[in-house]
């Protein structure tokens, strides 16, 4: 009765418009009103306040606060302009292009929309110059922008090991690892996503498609793009190494056991100022104020989802219902191969309506022990749990990359939605083969000693 109260006011709240992250709130409330009364409501301070609070977690703003550092630095332009300049010139290079430049901006800021909103102001008016409709070029680079879940720092690994320690220990080094060959599979699968998408003849006049990219960075790649020099790329590589060099930094630090995972944020928030001051000198002191402002904005939102999510998680833990849930799960079937199908299914139902964050706190006190009873290894379930995540950040109707991409691109929600099958069936391919074969989770963290 309590998980029929719980669950059903959160999906009410959803349907009448409520943010994710109030529904849940919400949604607790009325489950500790219905199971032990107004009392019970005096644990709801506390449990948010310990749940935001966590050292761990520390990691997520500074980790947010160095992307959107990148973005005003010129860093990610320099990004965009080395992946151009490897492989622009080829045959649907601008999208490739596109994966490629998300992809090292994934390696540093963790995020999925924040590499959005950095590589679409450039990008997607660009794609749609080189012919592609605005529909694909949106929900191309939503995609590729959802590797940020996958691809070490993510933040999703950050919180699954925080969420997941009730159940199995697993640190997020071992899972920063473990993202990296399921990430580079991603990457390839979208790449070659891109090449069956239709293209008309390149637009030659202006477009005025997307917001102005930031101070100091081009509207289109395509100049380095266009040489094929040793030297061009060579410049292009020289402007790009003080970016390439942080996820070397980041990981090297905590892989080396220097830094903790949340030092290492730190860190990488500390060299990108440095790195915008005074080497690439696009940041300017004044400039500073604004950056902090937006990523204490971002941060916010995340940290308000993750107190009230795990408030939506102490209500569900209390009360027995994810016991009852994993009980009901492991009834239906208890063949491993099937109860991971179901898992996957699930995953993206629950992605389609909420974010990767509030799914987490949701899903794991449910499947983690149900997947660990039937011998599944937790580092397996964290790329599994971030990978079908990552997609629902490109499905309907929730989709936060295509919000970001659309609005970018200044096409409607649905022409993006529209453009997105083939990723997501590249995706999906990628999900089934992480979740079946955990030799491409757990190989690369074996072989470091992780």
């Amino acid at each position: 009765m309590i998980a029929l109260v719980l669950f059903g006011s959160f999906f009410a709240l959803l349907l009448l418009g409520v943010p994710v992250a109030f529904a849940l709130g919400l949604a607790a409330a009325v489950g500790l009103l219905a199971s032990g009364g107004p009392a019970d409501l005096a644990v709801l301070p506390s449990v948010f306040t310990a749940s935001v609070s966590s050292e761990t977690l520390l990691a997520i703003p500074f980790f947010i606060l160095a992307g959107v550092i990148m973005e005003y630095a010129g860093i990610s332009r320099r990004l965009i302009d080395f992946a151009s300049a490897c492989v622009g010139r080829r045959t649907h290079g601008l999208a490739a292009v596109v994966v490629l430049a998300a992809f090292f901006f994934s390696a540093i800021s963790g995020s999925g929309p924040a590499t959005v909103a950095a590589i679409g102001t450039i990008l997607i008016p660009a794609l749609v110059r080189a012919g592609y409709t605005r529909r694909h070029a949106a929900s191309m680079v939503a995609s590729s922008g959802s590797m940020g879940l996958v691809i070490p720092p993510s933040v999703v690994f950050i919180v699954f090991a925080v969420v997941v320690s009730d159940f199995a220990g697993v640190s997020i080094a071992r899972l920063f690892v473990a993202g990296i060959v399921p990430g580079i599979l991603l990457a390839a699968a979208l790449m070659v996503a891109c090449l069956f998408l239709p293209r008309t003849a390149p637009v030659r006049e202006p477009v005025t498609a997307g917001a102005p990219p930031p101070a100091g960075a081009g509207a289109d790649p395509a100049p380095l793009a266009a040489g094929t020099s040793w030297t061009g790329f060579g410049r292009a590589f020289l402007g790009a190494l003080p970016g390439l060099l942080l996820p070397v930094i980041i990981l090297g630090g905590i892989y080396g056991g220097i830094v903790t995972p949340t030092e290492s944020a730190v860190v990488a928030a500390f060299c990108a100022l440095l790195i915008g001051l005074l080497v690439y000198r696009e940041l300017r002191p004044s400039m500073l104020f604004r950056v902090l402002v937006t990523a204490a904005a971002q941060s916010a939102v995340i940290m308000l989802i993750v107190g009230m999510a795990s408030v939506f998680a102490y209500v569900v833990t209390v009360n027995g219902i994810a016991a009852t849930l994993a009980d009901a799960l492991l009834g239906v079937t208890g063949n491993p191969a099937l109860i991971l199908l179901l898992v996957v299914v699930l995953l993206l139902l629950v992605g389609a309506f909420v974010d990767a964050i509030s799914a987490l706190y949701l899903l794991v006190p449910i499947v983690a022990p149900v997947l660990l009873a039937v011998g599944v290894d937790p580092t397996t379930i964290g790329v599994m749990m971030a990978v079908g995540l990552a997609l629902g950040l490109i499905t309907p109707p929730v989709g936060v990359n295509l919000f970001v991409a659309a609005g970018i691109a200044r096409t409607s929600l649905n022409e993006a939605f529209r453009g997105i099958r083939p990723f997501f069936l590249a995706g999906l391919v990628v999900l089934l083969a992480v979740t079946y074969l955990p030799v491409l989770s757990n190989w690369l963290p074996d072989l470091m000693g992780f």
